[in-house]
């Protein structure tokens, strides 16, 4: 549809635009983070994903106004985009909080449950989940009170783990809403589309500026705001099978970092690679760079990506009968 490629180049274009502007005046204003992963860890501009927001909030106002000056509210469901939009908004302040002052771990953990109410109070979503083996269960009331907000936050907190190397969180987030999007289009879920297609247009600009060598990192605002749009939008569109799917490689990074009391570990660099501290494995990025013998950060960036590609078009056969 028109309509829905004209949301996507809105993200995109937004998003793009602001980046060089807000990278200068985060370096000016000192908001900078060591690349870690580099020789003599330059300073990069931190707080990037602020520019995702703004893409994906501009994005989504245009598509609220066409669908009701234009529509006349027949185009998707007003009510799920603003509740998506509305908890994207509080999680946004979680991360800028977190960017510039440290949350505690347990603090960044409970606080999505409750930038879930905007989902929750409209009740948005089916409270049916087709489960494998199992087949449709009505989870009622306890969807909504207690699914919902565990999605937001579950997958806010996984995509803010598996990340730290230039063009990773980005990368994997664009495989994530590209298939999503491909999903909800198949389906004819516009709600879903919206939501997915703005989160696709944002990433693929900032991208451009985070891939290695990254002239701005995403900062948890950025690395939460992906988990939690990922989460919105599988609720949305009740596609959670297809989020589950996507999310297997940081349930994985998960599971290691929790053996290991998640632990900050991102690599040790040596002549061009990065190899797992001490030959130890403290996380799924460390397993890589142990079985490879060391690594060089873009190849491990985009086995990563790659990792998440096999993992779309796994969801993308469950939905996509071609």
């Amino acid at each position: 549809m028109f309509e829905l490629a004209l949301v996507f180049l809105l993200a995109f274009v937004t998003t793009f635009a602001v980046l060089p502007p807000l990278i200068r005046k985060l370096k000016a204003s000192g908001i900078t983070g060591k690349d870690e992963n580099k020789p003599h860890a330059p300073e990069v501009a931190e707080m990037g994903g602020i520019t995702i927001i703004i893409g994906v909030v501009a994005a989504l106002l245009f598509s609220i106004a066409l669908n009701t000056f234009v529509f006349n509210s027949s185009f998707f469901s007003t009510d799920s985009v603003l509740a998506a939009l509305a908890t994207l908004l509080i999680m946004s302040l979680v991360g800028i909080y977190d960017d510039l002052f440290e949350m505690r771990q347990w603090v960044k953990a409970l606080l999505p449950l409750a930038a879930a109410i905007p989902l929750v109070a409209l009740k948005v979503g089916v409270t049916t989940l087709d489960l494998p083996f199992m087949g449709p269960v009505n989870f009622g009331i306890f969807y909504v009170l207690i699914l919902v907000p565990l999605g937001i936050a579950v997958m806010s907190n996984l995509t803010n783990m598996l990340a730290g190397f230039n063009g990773m969180e980005a990368g994997m987030g664009i495989i994530m809403f590209a298939a999503l999007s491909v999903i909800s289009l198949s389906q004819g879920n516009v709600s879903m589309a919206i939501l997915s297609l703005s989160m696709l247009g944002a990433l693929l600009a900032f991208i451009v500026f985070n891939w290695y060598p990254a002239k701005v990192f995403p900062g948890d605002i950025g690395n939460l705001s992906i988990g939690t749009m990922l989460a919105a939008c599988v609720i949305v569109g009740n596609f959670e099978s297809a989020g589950a799917i996507l999310s297997i490689p940081y349930v994985l990074d998960f599971f290691v970092k929790l053996v290991n009391k998640f632990p900050h570990t991102p690599g040790t660099y040596k002549n061009g690679k990065l190899y797992a501290p001490e030959g130890r494995v403290r996380g799924l990025v460390q397993l890589v760079m142990k079985l490879s013998n060391g690594i060089s950060e873009r190849n491990l960036v985009m086995f990563f990506i790659a990792t998440e590609l096999v993992f779309a078009l796994i969801a993308i056969a469950v939905y996509v009968r071609f």
